[in-house]
């Protein structure tokens, strides 16, 4: 995608951000079902939005909290290859994590677990903002290889 020309385009917005919604719970059903599927008889939906399930007095309490942070580093990495800018990363990190706290309070009323708290925003959310931001800022800073363009137009040849 081209940057030089700034274009509000609110669309691509909200397809970026259902996008990265379907990824990160698609992430997080794939690290649920190897971690937690394996412990429990039955999955269900709870794991993904239920507060209580988020606990370390369990070892599948611990189960979720590692799925969760899991699909936090690979939200990190859908960051750098669907959004791009580095600048946007701390725009859709919490636009995401706010859309998933309106539905687990939609499904299970409000996370009143502070281990929910600390697993979902002081480090789900710091991670993927800030290793997003890092890898983003990361690729912006690349060399852009120009010599080899500039030999071609020249009209010598490479070696």
């Amino acid at each position: 995608m081209f940057y030089g020309s700034a274009v509000w385009d609110p669309w691509l917005i909200v397809k970026q951000i259902g996008c990265l919604q379907c990824i990160y719970y698609l992430t997080l059903g794939m690290f649920l079902e190897i971690l937690v599927g394996t412990r429990v008889s039955r999955m269900s939906l709870v794991y993904f939005f239920d507060y209580a399930t988020v606990t370390a007095a369990t070892v599948t309490g611990w189960c979720v909290i590692a799925s969760f942070l899991l699909s936090s580093l690979a939200g990190a990495g859908v960051l750098l290859n669907l959004i791009e800018r580095a600048k946007k990363c701390l725009d859709f990190s919490p636009t995401l994590y706010n859309i998933h706290l309106f539905i687990c309070i939609v499904y299970g009323g409000w996370p009143s677990s502070i281990t929910w708290w600390i697993v979902n925003v002081t480090t789900g959310l710091a991670v993927m903002a800030l290793l997003g931001e890092s890898l983003c800022i990361k690729r912006e800073l690349r060399e852009i290889p120009i010599s080899r363009y500039r030999s071609r137009r020249r009209g010598n040849k490479r070696p």
